[in-house]
């Protein structure tokens, strides 16, 4: 807390200290006031009458009402104490009142015994059973004979003194048989054995009080206390014959009953001034002297000195001991020597308990597996327990005398120094206990780490230690496996971040010469499946460990996950923006060409490649900026080709934008119902009729723009990449969308389908499905054959165009499902034939119907013999086999009649028709031929108008204008 702020709470205390002070001002001016008026005589004896009697009646009253106003605003046990107090200064005050009424309103002497001394009589009484209920209640039967005796040794040695001094001569005038001397001596006797019993329950509730609200009841007891001194001094020889009213004696009583109806109030301000507001610390309370606690022992003694000073005075003055004298001093003598007795026993009890606790507490600490030191304050052990033997290797009696800071490792020691004088400084009652962590010196010479409990005691201090180093260590294993890779020990994604965080934070931050290199090996997923995931492992361990030895000592290597890994190439503060570029460039490279030689796997050599993706720290760049350009020039180095090196530029991040918004809007599209399905005629090369109808989507964005399917299946793919993070085809959000995408174009493919059916155009619809998307677990099995029932599609009027691009598609899973599709009549054609992985075995053993050849052979079959070569083999496979063969792409004449003279059966592409919508295939579809050009001869519709003729464009997909449906 700051200085002002704690000056600002402390505001509050200061005020009410202000207030209470300025009370007590008021006070003791009012009281000095009276008494200077008594000492003067008021300056006539009328108004000193009217002071001495009246004066101390107003006093009393107003002591009355203020102790029974405070009694009504609390709640609790001291209500009938204060109630008590009000009705005793309410009968001081009606003595005082009556006395008035015969001095200043009659004018006569007040008679005795009169209603005055009833009144007074009745002061006692009730502010000792006041101060009965405020005191400490004791909790034994014991507790109360003590108190009792202890009433009795204070009252009857205070009645020994008084009964020599003055009380006998009182005593002896009754005897004397004078008339009205026994009332006279009565009220002479009454008052001051009164004042005795007040004065006896003052002095023993003085070290009994409680501690509720304590100021308000120590300045009760100081009024009282005065009150009782000055009936002492009025009922003493010396002033009772000539005392009169308005004296300087009545100034006593008078700020008696000032001081007993300011105690409720303005001791209270005093108490809440103390308390400090909420969320301050409270200050310690001052430890009472110890003379203090050994004042209540001391008072049965002091009461045996009073009551044999009241003998010696018998005794020095020639008298003869007075029997009331003997008896009282008798009784007091044998109250001590029982409260002694009651003592013994309470002390032999108490020593009892204190050794079966010490017994207790011992057997605690010896058995205890913690090691129990104290330490005096000079910080030499003076104690230490015998579980040092076990904990520390070195005997207790070794460690005593010893210095505490020699048995601390010098690296710790300033750090423990700092907290203990921290914790010696702060308030016991804030911070009773703290807690340190060291390394401690053990019998063999080993540093343990040490967790030790300090507590206070007598200035020094108690130690409570335990050994944790294997705590510690545990700490520590388990730090370094939430930071590293559990394969290859390299710091993991979180380490390599901080560290990122460091060098861009720290001392380094304004040094932009620091690079990030993300990296991935091309191929890994390769060994994974065809040696065993074993040898990958082992692969990821020695590219790690070339990883690790390619960078400098202060650099980071780490593995992010999977087969990307990452280095934090730290800045040397060079100005030459390209000359750092070109010598972190090198390492890349030169750590690209470590990855990527051979690695002895098992046996056997294995290779991989690496793709490198750099970026600098630009000025203002955050970690998690910096590490997604290195994945991005990562992502463009595997694109480009993969085994290189490409660094960061700002147009990779505006075409992540792009393609990002781009995949945004593709996700709503279907919902949108932005898609339109076009077909395009597959036509026979020999006739020139429609064999069939290739479905094929078309996507209009909001803004207009038609994309093909090659340009939004690009951003679909790229949507699965991002959602991934590299990972297969399939996992996240955005592949869902692809895979709808899917069953939008085959439930749109088979419902016009059967629609152009039940309209009499009994041709067949082909619809292009990867392997991966046919075998997709999202993809329910009986999807196709439900959707067959509904619409009522009739066998063999459904083709799947099948595309296996992946050596990892499982041929017995498609195999089985194409072999239950294939026998309800649906037809098998293989898409792409000519390129991919798995044709050659897609052949053997996939129930195919068709072979579709990939638009990359048919677009050069003309001008390369070499593809005319490889086209023509193909084709002869296909004939051989007994299949019917489409070409993909069938632009030009010349296509057309080289595809022919090899054999090829089918052609689509824009030689015959392309892309149609709906209305405009039916009209094809009635017509049912398209001409087969034998020379440079123009198709009959390409996609445009219905009468007008279109310039041929190669390439089937490129865009087409879709008329409004």
């Amino acid at each position: 807390m700051s200085t002002p702020g704690a000056a600002l709470l402390d505001r509050p205390s200061v005020s009410g200290g202000g207030r209470g002070l300025a009370m007590q001002v008021i006070l003791a001016v009012v009281s000095g006031g009276y008494a200077v008026g008594a000492a003067l005589n008021w300056g006539s004896e009328e108004v000193a009458e009217i002071m001495g009697d009246f004066g101390l009646s107003a006093a009393g009253l107003l002591a009355a009402v203020s102790c029974y106003t405070y009694a009504r605003t609390i709640d609790s046990r001291e209500r009938p104490a204060w109630l008590l107090f009000a009705f005793s200064s309410l009968m001081g005050a009606c003595g005082n009142a009556v006395w008035g009424w015969y001095e200043v309103i009659l004018g006569q002497d007040v008679p005795k015994p009169s209603l005055a001394d009833f009144a007074f009589l009745c002061f006692a009484p009730p502010a000792i059973v006041g101060l009965l209920v405020l005191a400490k209640r004791p909790v034994t039967r014991a507790g109360w004979v003590c108190l009792g005796l202890d009433s009795w040794l204070i009252g009857g040695s205070l009645l020994t003194l008084s009964w020599s001094l003055a009380l006998a001569h009182a005593a002896r005038t009754a005897q004397s048989g004078a008339p009205g001397s026994v009332p006279r001596a009565a009220l002479s006797l009454a008052y001051p054995l009164l004042d005795i019993a007040l004065v006896s329950m003052v002095l023993v509730l003085h070290f009994r009080r409680s501690e509720t609200n304590r100021s308000a009841v120590n300045t009760a007891i100081a009024a009282l206390a005065l009150t009782v001194l000055s009936d002492a001094l009025f009922t003493s020889p010396l002033l009772s014959a000539e005392y009169q009213s308005g004296q300087l004696l009545d100034a006593g009583w008078f700020a008696g009953s000032l001081l007993l109806a300011y105690a409720p109030w303005g001791a209270r301000r005093i108490h809440q001034s103390q308390i400090p507001p909420a969320g301050h610390p409270r200050r310690d309370r001052q430890h009472s002297r110890p003379i203090t606690g050994s004042l209540p022992a001391l008072t049965p003694y002091l009461a045996a000195a009073v009551c044999t000073l009241g003998i010696l005075y018998n005794v020095v003055d020639g008298r003869k001991v007075d029997r009331m004298v003997v008896f009282t001093g008798c009784t007091v003598v044998l109250a001590l020597v029982i409260r002694q007795g009651i003592m013994l026993l309470d002390n032999i009890a108490l020593t009892q308990e204190l050794a079966q606790k010490e017994n207790h507490f011992r057997s605690l600490v010896q058995g205890s597996s913690d090691v129990i030191m104290i330490a005096a304050p000079t910080g030499t052990l003076r104690y230490v327990s015998p579980a040092a033997a076990g904990v520390y290797g070195r005997e207790a009696e070794e460690l005593v005398g010893t210095e505490l800071a020699t048995l601390i490792h010098p690296d710790d020691l300033g750090r423990v120094v700092h907290e203990v004088r921290r914790f010696l400084a702060a308030p016991p009652t804030e911070e009773p206990t703290t807690r340190i962590e060291c390394r401690f010196k053990s019998g063999g010479g080993e540093w343990l780490n040490v967790e030790s409990t300090v507590n206070r005691h007598q200035g020094g201090l108690i130690l409570n230690s335990r050994d944790v180093t294997e705590r510690v260590r545990l700490q520590a294993q388990l730090q370094h496996s939430a930071e590293h890779d559990p394969l290859t020990d390299l710091p993991n994604r979180a380490l390599f971040t901080r560290r990122v965080r460091q060098a861009l934070t720290g001392r380094r931050a304004g040094d932009h010469s620091t690079a990030v290199l993300f990296i991935d090996l091309d191929g890994f997923k390769a060994v994974n499946d065809t040696i065993g995931h074993q040898a990958g492992d082992e692969l990821l361990i020695e590219a790690a460990r070339r990883l690790q030895d390619s960078v400098r000592a202060g650099d980071t290597a780490a593995r992010l996950g999977g087969d990307e890994f990452a280095a934090l190439i730290l800045g040397d503060a060079s100005r030459d923006r390209s000359a750092r570029e070109y010598q972190v460039r090198e390492i890349a490279d030169r750590l690209r060409a470590r990855l990527s030689q051979p690695y002895r796997i098992g046996g056997s050599e294995v290779r991989v490649a690496a793709s490198i993706g750099v970026a600098f720290a630009d000025p203002g760049i955050t970690p998690s900026d910096l590490m997604r350009n290195a994945d991005l020039a990562m992502y463009r180095a595997k694109a480009g080709g993969k085994d290189r090196v490409e660094t960061y530029a700002p147009q990779m991040q505006a075409e992540v934008v792009r393609k990002a918004e781009l995949a945004g809007r593709l996700r709503t599209a279907l919902h949108e119902g932005e898609f339109a399905l076009l077909h395009q005629p597959v036509v026979s090369l020999s006739t020139g009729e429609i064999a069939a109808v290739a479905a094929q989507a078309r996507w209009r964005s909001a803004q207009g723009i038609l994309f093909t399917p090659a340009e939004f299946l690009r951003v679909a793919e790229y949507s699965e990449g991002a959602a991934g993070g590299g990972a297969a085809a399939g996992a996240g959000p955005d592949a869902s969308r692809t895979a709808e995408l899917g069953r939008w174009l085959l439930e749109e493919a088979v419902e016009q389908a059967a629609d152009r059916h039940r309209a009499g155009h009994d041709v067949p619809v082909a619809v292009r499905m990867t392997a991966q998307r046919l075998l997709d677990s999202a993809m329910p099995l009986g999807t196709v054959e439900a959707l067959l029932t509904r619409h009522g599609l009739p066998s063999g009027a459904l083709v799947l165009e099948l595309a296996v691009s992946d050596p990892r598609v499982p041929f017995d899973d498609l195999e089985r499902r194409l072999a239950a599709l294939h026998r309800l009549g649906v037809g098998i054609s293989l898409d792409g034939f000519g390129s991919g992985y798995a044709a050659i075995s897609a052949l053997r053993r996939l129930p195919v119907d068709m072979l579709k050849l990939d638009r990359g052979l048919v677009e050069g079959v003309v001008e390369s013999a070499r593809l005319h070569k490889i086209t023509a083999g193909l084709l002869r496979i296909a004939n051989d086999l007994g299949m019917r063969s489409v070409a993909d792409g069938v632009d030009l004449p010349e296509q057309v009649a080289a595809l022919r003279a090899m054999g090829c059966t089918h052609g689509q592409g824009m030689a015959f028709s392309g892309p149609l919508d709906e209305y405009r295939l039916r009209r094809a579809l009635v017509r049912g031929t398209f001409p087969v050009p034998g020379g440079a001869v123009q198709p009959a519709l390409a996609g445009g108008s219905s009468g007008g003729s279109m310039v041929i464009r190669r390439g089937s997909h490129n865009e087409t204008p879709v008329p409004p449906t």
